[in-house]
């Protein structure tokens, strides 16, 4: 791990000339109630019930979603059904009928392969941008096979996960499949955090303590 790049990323987190994504969806919104006649179709990247409560909320009104839980990252395969059957906890008691749930097939071990030479990278570095980017890159590949307009993941709205890095993704990606558009976010502001933790409580709702992959996993382990 290149230590000096990791601490120069960790100062960029708190420097104040981050893009506002949470204005940006709002502007996004504006655009879409001024040029569209009818609900656009968008793909929303969801891991778990707890992180897709007020994406949805938020996007309900707005789009005509369609969910993809595509994270094979996710260790063990217990815990990737328990996070799944949440999710489709939250759509049901929620109301959320015209909500299409897509899962595609699950392979932690040639996920895991991918990862492993990344094993020993802190939470929230290198090992994690890889995860994010190929997860929201497949599901991107699904948008554009399926003639969505729009593309985004409910991940901005997690205090552990990093909204700039997140979004640089999904605009990059924009750039390189240009037929759907990406849903610039930052679920987690104005409320946003607040309001995923009543849902939680509200339904019940399992909440997990450690993000996904088996690196995660035995780190949390290692702290309990």
């Amino acid at each position: 791990m290149n230590k000096e790049a990791y601490i120069a990323y960790l100062q960029s987190r708190k420097a104040s000339n981050k893009t506002n994504y949470y204005l940006s969806s709002l502007q996004e919104i504006d655009r879409i109630r001024k040029d569209f006649d009818h609900k656009p179709k968008i793909l929303l990247h969801a891991c778990c019930g707890p992180c897709a409560g007020w994406p949805l909320e938020f996007l309900h009104d707005i789009f005509d979603i369609t969910i993809i839980f595509n994270n094979s990252n996710i260790y063990p395969e217990k815990e990737y059904t328990r996070r799944l059957e949440e999710l489709k906890k939250l759509l049901a008691l929620k109301g959320y009928d015209d909500i299409q749930l897509i899962v595609t097939p699950y392979d932690n071990v040639s996920y895991t392969r991918e990862l492993e030479p990344m094993k020993d990278d802190p939470e929230g570095w290198e090992r994690c941008f890889f995860c994010y980017r190929k997860r929201m890159e497949e599901a991107y590949r699904y948008a554009v096979e399926n003639h969505f307009d729009y593309f985004t993941t409910v991940m901005t709205i997690s205090r552990q996960k990093d909204s700039q890095k997140l979004n640089e993704i999904g605009l990059d990606l924009q750039k390189k499949y240009p037929s759907v558009r990406y849903f610039c976010s930052d679920f987690k502001k104005k409320g946003g955090q607040v309001r995923r933790d009543e849902i939680v409580r509200e339904l019940d709702l399992y909440h997990q303590d450690y993000c996904g992959c088996i690196y995660s996993y035995m780190q949390r382990k290692k702290e309990n």
